[in-house]
């Protein structure tokens, strides 16, 4: 679950971690796991700073995460299904 309960913040969660394990293998058992954390080290930075992303107007997270002006919003907004958006809990 994210970090403030959000579901919709779990099912970004589960698409990037989806995405590690089928796109950069690390579905795979390891020998270790000091070679797994360096394939995962090694998978979210070419994550980040080498896989463009059609969300983010095809720039890499890094690359739109530096941006100074807002990026366009290629995705459907939120919908609840009460009248207000849940509040945020810490």
């Amino acid at each position: 679950m994210s970090q403030y309960g959000d579901p919709y913040e779990n099912a970004i969660a589960e698409r990037v971690n989806g995405i590690l394990k089928t796109d950069f293998r690390l579905n795979q058992v390891f020998t270790s796991f000091e070679e797994a954390a360096r394939a995962v080290e090694r998978s979210i930075h070419n994550y980040n700073h080498l896989r463009p992303h059609m969300s983010c107007d095809y720039l890499t997270p890094a690359a739109a995460h530096s941006k100074d002006q807002s990026l366009k919003k290629h995705w459907k907004p939120k919908r609840y299904n009460s009248q207000e958006a849940p509040t945020k809990s810490i």
